[in-house]
Formats: C-alpha cells, sequence, structure tokens
C-alpha cells in the first residue's frame, strides 16, 4: 500500500508540474482532485472537531441552560444551509449578518490584543542600551532601537495626507516609505523562500522516496 500511495503521489505531483509547459487534462484532473480532498478534509475537519464535540456531545453533557442554549447556534447553522434553496435563500442572511458581526468584534479585538498594542509596546524602545558590565554602550543594539524607532515614525509620516509632502515633511515620507519598500522586499522574499522550500519538498520526494536517486 506504501508502493501504491507513493506512486499517486508522484502521479498528481507530475501533473501538477506539467502546468508549467501549459495547461492540460492532467493539470486539470489533478487540480479537481486537490481541490475535493481538501474540501473534504475540512469538512470532516469541521464534523469531528466543531459540530460533533461543542454542539453534539454538549447537549448530552451539559444540563439547564448551557444545554439550552446550544439551540442557538444549531437554529443559526440551519438558517444558513437555507442558501441553497433559492425561495427561502433570504433567511440565511440573518445567520450570515450575525456571524459576520460577530467575526468582525473578534477580529477587532484580537487585532488590538494581538497585533496593534505588541507593535507599539515594541517599538518603545530605548535608544541607547547600556552594558551592564561596563559604561560603553551596546551599539549594535542601539542602532537596531534606532532604525526600528525612526523607521515607524517616518513610516506613520508617510500615511499622513493632511498636508502636502513637502519640507520637512517631504523628506520624513521618503525616509518612510523607504522603510516600507524595505518590508515589502523581506515579505516577499520571506515568501519566496517559502514556496522555493515546498518545491525542493516536492523534488526530495521524487527522487528520494518514488525514484530512489537519491
Amino acid at each position: 500500500m506504501n508502493v501504491l500511495w507513493t506512486w499517486i503521489a508522484a502521479g498528481l505531483t507530475l501533473a501538477i508540474f506539467s502546468f508549467l509547459y501549459k495547461d492540460n487534462p492532467f493539470y486539470k484532473f489533478a487540480e479537481h482532485i486537490y481541490v475535493g480532498s481538501s474540501a473534504a478534509f475540512w469538512f470532516i475537519y469541521l464534523w469531528y472537531f466543531d459540530i460533533k464535540p461543542k454542539l453534539l456531545d454538549a447537549w448530552v453533557m451539559n444540563t439547564g441552560f448551557e444545554k439550552y442554549i446550544l439551540i442557538v447556534p444549531a437554529i443559526l447553522s440551519v438558517m444558513m444551509l437555507t442558501r441553497f434553496i433559492p425561495q427561502i435563500a433570504w433567511i440565511s442572511r440573518w445567520a450570515i449578518a450575525f456571524t459576520v458581526g460577530m467575526g468582525a468584534g473578534l477580529g477587532i479585538t484580537g487585532a488590538l490584543q494581538g497585533f496593534l498594542v505588541p507593535q507599539v509596546q515594541a517599538t518603545m524602545l530605548p535608544l541607547w542600551e547600556p552594558v551592564s558590565s561596563s559604561t560603553l554602550y551596546n551599539l549594535g543594539h542601539s542602532l537596531n532601537n534606532l532604525l526600528l524607532v525612526l523607521g515607524t515614525i517616518t513610516a506613520i509620516f508617510y500615511f499622513y495626507f493632511s498636508r502636502e509632502h513637502k519640507g520637512g515633511l517631504g523628506v520624513l515620507s521618503k525616509i518612510g516609505i523607504t522603510f516600507i519598500m524595505v518590508a515589502f522586499g523581506a515579505s516577499f522574499g520571506y515568501t519566496i523562500m517559502a514556496r522555493v522550500s515546498l518545491l525542493i519538498g516536492r523534488i526530495y520526494f521524487l527522487f528520494h522516496d518514488w525514484l530512489h536517486l537519491v
């Protein structure tokens, strides 16, 4: 069975790589299998990790108010499924509106606590860091802190559009866009490295697990 699944995985991998030549039926076949298997995986994942433990098992284990409050998410879930019935599809809008509103509230809170506030705290750094054992300054950390604070402040000035970017404001905004471009370049480079790492993994699979050449 291991040999069979290895050959299937190798065939699907080559079918995906065939898109580098041109669009073809082999690529479309592998693409449809990938999308279908992903949908099936998430369906099973949601059933065993969300619906079953948090609704069905919780209904059996809980008592009183904690039990009957589960009727609310069950009704909202059924209302969402009415989306597939054109005559009563409007009912799903209530459940979707509730979900979107709740998600927006949780998203704002999560972004503030998990991203914005830590980012603000991370920029509140001393411009000079003295070494504990001497009177000399740790020039490396001090330079790093200085660049971080300077980049944050100048990037904020770049997004200040209430005044025309001339004079000192123009200089600060140009410095800010430089830091922003460096950040975008680093992010793009990290994305490329991640994709190349995936490519190396698939090539290693073909040459090691399938062909046994390495």
